[in-house]
């Protein structure tokens, strides 16, 4: 008897249109969207890259020469120097192709056309090695063993890179990633609308399918159940297909613990299901009505956990902390977060245990509401 209801509630499920539009067809839009919106901006606006400079050699610097040389052997060298003549050099730092103009006239001196991060560090390079230059020549002057000297021009140019790059995190530093967080942390309480027609399926008020539950043998417990474990399962299957089209096709960086990314995924689908199935047990609004209100509820929790304003969830913590630990768009996302950030996995388990005390309670609310109804006539 089990079986064959669940067997029927998975192809209930399936053949629910909008349960396929919001939970397939509509993340993977808005997947796509995001990935086109958000492809370069973290590589354009904060991740560091070699700056283009134009080097114009009046006279030639052997010592210049080795300590570029020497910067350039690094995996991400200060620099990409190109060497030109000052009319060339000009033309690139008009047509943006270069930060700037470095002249070897004895002396280092800079052109820069605006002011800037990437000019600011040129600024200080020049300044070091001007300040340096005169300890690299006469080294090299006074060494009687050649390594020495370039021993020195090695250290030495090691101080001039100006900056060490010194990782906060193993994961992923991008911060856009968050809206992706954001975009699973919806499909998951986008469940809501399979733990709907859960409970809508159950009710003889609601549905003629529900009429006719209520009137066959089967106890309403082996059908909730049933029709529970089938939303549970479709679930899940839609936040696997979610997590692996985001990490595999549009090939978002989600962290180095995908499992534990899907594990999240799966048990944010549950508590979905869980908070859709007691608001369709509550006897208030109408099938359409109800539908309607569990997406507004569910979008405006996923606006203020950051899916349309990326810095929305830390305004919400200054003006109302509480608020982001029992929001569930905002625990499911943070549970991401803390995967890909924290080497550790206190906070982590933190945010899986608040999803299971949200889904155990809506699930024992929503059953607790079924179980009571009676229906006068049939």
């Amino acid at each position: 008897m089990f079986l064959h209801n669940f067997k029927y509630e998975l192809l209930s499920s399936l053949r629910t249109k909008d349960m396929i539009f919001w939970l397939m067809i509509f993340p993977i839009i808005l997947g796509t969207l995001f990935k086109i919106a958000f492809a370069d901006i973290y590589e354009k606006t904060t991740a560091f890259s070699s700056i283009p400079t134009a080097v114009v050699e009046v006279q030639e610097n052997e010592i210049f020469h080795s300590v570029i040389e020497t910067l350039e052997e690094e995996e991400d060298p200060l620099l990409s120097v190109t060497y030109t003549d000052e009319e060339d050099a000009l033309k690139l730092l008009q047509s943006g192709e270069v930060e700037g103009i470095i002249y070897l006239d004895g002396t280092l001196s800079l052109t820069v056309a605006e002011e800037g991060m990437e000019e600011t560090i040129l600024k200080s390079f020049v300044e070091q090695y001007t300040v340096q230059n005169k300890i690299i020549i006469d080294t090299a002057a006074s060494a009687q063993d050649p390594t020495q000297a370039k021993a020195v021009i090695a250290a030495l140019s090691e101080e001039i890179s100006t900056c060490t790059d010194i990782p906060l995190t193993d994961g992923n530093p991008d911060n856009m990633v968050q809206y992706f967080y954001n975009l699973i942390a919806m499909v998951a309480l986008y469940g809501a609308i399979t733990g709907l027609h859960v409970t809508i399926n159950a009710q003889a008020n609601l549905s003629a399918l529900g009429a006719r539950k209520t009137c066959s043998p089967t106890p309403k417990s082996v059908s909730l159940t049933a029709g529970l474990l089938g939303s549970y399962l479709i679930q899940t299957l839609c936040m696997v297909i979610c997590v692996t089209f985001i990490a595999f096709i549009l090939k978002v960086n989600l962290g180095s613990r995908l499992p534990l990314v899907y594990l999240a995924a799966i048990l944010g689908g549950i508590t979905g299901v869980s908070l859709g199935f007691f608001v369709g047990a509550l006897n208030l609004f109408r099938v359409e009505l109800k539908m309607g209100i569990s997406i507004a509820v569910i979008m405006l929790l996923c606006f203020l956990s950051g899916l349309m304003v990326g810095n929305m969830k830390a305004i919400i913590a200054q003006k109302m902390p509480w608020f982001n630990k029992i929001n569930p768009a905002a625990v499911i996302s943070d549970s991401f977060y803390c995967l890909n950030i924290d080497s550790g996995y206190d906070r982590f388990i933190q945010k899986i245990i608040t999803m299971l005390i949200i889904s155990v309670t809506f699930t024992a609310l929503g059953v607790l509401v079924t179980r009571r109804k009676k229906y006068a006539s049939l």
